[in-house]
């Protein structure tokens, strides 16, 4: 697993590139802001349960949660499963939203 940072995502989306980006948030918070990603809560990978994720385990996957923990977590976890390139948002929706203010 690597980290990515806010500010390279960002440039990245808004220069039209595609993002493979997965939020392992609950559902009530990717409710209250999110950034476009598949809601896919760490739970669900915890339990193995990463099917509508499979056809990503060749491709760049940016995983992101609130502070970037839950999503370290998961990027670890999707990495033992086979994911060849998985990277954690560093500091999450929170450093996201101070940095960008959405």
């Amino acid at each position: 697993m690597t980290n990515i940072a806010p500010e390279e995502v960002k440039q990245r989306l808004e220069s039209g590139e595609k993002l493979n980006l997965v939020d392992v948030r609950e559902p009530a918070e990717n409710e209250e802001f999110n950034i476009g990603g598949i809601l896919h809560p760490l739970g669900k990978i915890r339990d193995f349960d990463v099917t509508e994720l499979e056809h990503l385990k060749d491709q760049e996957v940016i995983v992101y949660c609130r502070s970037g923990n839950r999503s370290g977590q998961a990027a670890m976890m999707m990495e033992t499963m086979g994911f060849a390139n998985v990277r954690n948002l560093t500091g999450g929706m929170l450093l996201w939203r101070d940095l960008f203010g959405q």
